[in-house]
C-alpha cells in the first residue's frame, strides 16, 4: 500500500438498468487502469505519480439476473419467453461466481478500487467486501457471519427449529490490472420470491436459503436507511477518505 490515503468518489446512482451500469463500470475501471499506465511511465521518466481517484457505486437495478463466468446456465429456472412475460432481463458476465438476482430493494455495491493502492490480496479484498457487510448488519441488531465453503454473508440456521441457513448479501468480483470490478448485493428489502427462478449463486442445498435484513428485523428496511452505515464501513475497513459527494443521479428506466 502507499503511503498516502486513497481517495474516493461516492456517487448513488439511484435506479438504473443492468446494461447501463455495466458499461458506466467498465468505463470508469478503464480510465483508472489508463492511469496506472501514465503514473508507471511518469515513475521512469522520474517524475511523480498523477493523483488516483478511485470510485464507490451504489445502485439498484430492475430485476435481473446475471451469470457470472464459472457459472451454469442450467441454474436459471426460466427459459427466454418466461423471463420476458414476468419482466426480468438476463445477462452473462466477466465476474467469478454462479448466477445472482437483482432488483429494486436490493442495495448493490460496485467498488472500482485499484488494490495496488490497497493490498494485492484477493482473498482479502473479499473478505473485507464481507465485513462490510457483517458489521452493517450487526448495526441492525443482525448476527450475521461467514462461511468457510462459500462466498458472501450469511446467517446461521437452526436444525431444531428447521430454519435453514439463509444468504443476505452475495459477492462476485472481477479484477484486471488489480482493479476491481462488479461487487456484492445485499438484500436489504428485496423481492425474495424472484430468487425462486434461479438455484441462487448455484447453490442447491435444502438447508440454504435466501433472506434480507427487513425479513430478520421484522419492519421494512429502507436503502436511505442502510446506505451511510454500508459507506461509513467501506472507509473504516479499506482506510480511504472521500471526495465530495456527487449529488447527480440517473435513473435508466
Amino acid at each position: 500500500m502507499k503511503d498516502e490515503t486513497p481517495i474516493v468518489k461516492f456517487e448513488d446512482l439511484g435506479l438504473l438498468d443492468y446494461k447501463q451500469a455495466w458499461d458506466l463500470q467498465t468505463e470508469r475501471h478503464a480510465a483508472i487502469v489508463a492511469r496506472k499506465r501514465v503514473n508507471r511511465e511518469r515513475k521512469k521518466a522520474g517524475n511523480d505519480p498523477l493523483p488516483q481517484t478511485h470510485e464507490l457505486l451504489f445502485v439498484e437495478h430492475p430485476p435481473v439476473y446475471t451469470l457470472g463466468k464459472s457459472g451454469s446456465i442450467e441454474h436459471l429456472l426460466l427459459d427466454e419467453q418466461a423471463l420476458a412475460e414476468q419482466g426480468f432481463t438476463f445477462y452473462k458476465i466477466n465476474r467469478g461466481g454462479d448466477i445472482t438476482y437483482h432488483g429494486p430493494g436490493q442495495l448493490v455495491a460496485y467498488p472500482l478500487f485499484d488494490l495496488e493502492e490497497y493490498f494485492t490480496d484477493v482473498h482479502r479484498y473479499v473478505r473485507s467486501l464481507e465485513e462490510v457487510v457483517i458489521r452493517t448488519c450487526a448495526d441492525f441488531g443482525v448476527a450475521a457471519e461467514r462461511d468457510d465453503g462459500y462466498t458472501g454473508v450469511w446467517l446461521p440456521g437452526d436444525a431444531t427449529r428447521r430454519q435453514p441457513r439463509c444468504k443476505i448479501c452475495a459477492i462476485g468480483v472481477h479484477l484486471s490490472r488489480w482493479t476491481t470490478l462488479h461487487g456484492f448485493a445485499f438484500n436489504v428489502r428485496p423481492n425474495l420470491t424472484h430468487f425462486g427462478n434461479i438455484v441462487p449463486c448455484g447453490i442447491d442445498e435444502s438447508d440454504r436459503s435466501v433472506t434480507s435484513l427487513s425479513l430478520e428485523i421484522g419492519r421494512p428496511i429502507e436503502l436511505a436507511e442502510v446506505k451511510p452505515i454500508v459507506k461509513r464501513h467501506f472507509r473504516e475497513i479499506f482506510g480511504f477518505d472521500w471526495l465530495p459527494d456527487t449529488k447527480t443521479k440517473t435513473s435508466g428506466i
